[in-house]
């Protein structure tokens, strides 16, 4: 009886923690025409919607690679109270062939969670990034940090997809919240 609930307790925690998803793909919309190859490479998050995943991490970054399978390799990494830096890797596929707007991601093989590409700058210097729902809610940037005046058009986009900017967790605050 105590294996089955444990097992229970994992299998809900891992869901729960990699946004696996059962809502319509339809319900946030996407990017058009990302070119994988551009997008790939370093990202630094600027902010995010709080993740259990994520909890007591700061200074994240993801470096992505494309590989020859046309699939995309992830290194997640981030800083933990301690300063040391962690790192996850991972697995991401378009389902739609050669629509790479919307990846399912894989850290822990067989669950499998939305990374849709919501807007993405002309130049690929910064990224909006969510998912299936409203639930999560990243901001990418080639930088570690963004201009003022070009974080606030960020954010009103994110708005203006729907997203509560004010639940945005900002890297800069919880570098400072981490560390204590």
């Amino acid at each position: 009886m105590k294996v089955s609930n444990l097992l229970k307790t994992v299998i809900f925690g891992l869901f729960g923690a990699f946004g696996v998803s059962c809502v319509s793909s339809e319900s946030v919309p996407t990017a058009k025409n990302i070119d994988i190859d551009k997008y790939c490479g370093l990202w630094y998050e600027i902010a995010r919607f709080d993740t259990r995943f994520q909890r007591g991490k700061y200074d994240s970054q993801a470096v992505y690679e494309k590989l020859d399978d046309g699939r995309v390799r992830i290194v997640n990494s981030a800083k933990n109270s301690d300063g040391k830096r962690s790192s996850v890797e991972g697995i991401a596929y378009a389902p739609n062939t050669g629509d790479y707007s919307k990846l399912r991601v894989s850290f822990f093989f067989p669950f499998y969670g939305d990374y849709y590409i919501l807007e993405v700058s002309p130049d690929y210097s910064w990224s909006i990034v969510g998912g299936a729902s409203k639930d999560f809610l990243w901001i990418l940037s080639r930088t570690p940090e963004l201009p003022e005046d070009e974080l606030s058009k960020i954010l009103s986009k994110a708005r203006s997809f729907g997203y509560d900017t004010s639940k945005l967790l900002f890297n800069s605050n919880l570098r400072a919240t981490c560390k204590k």
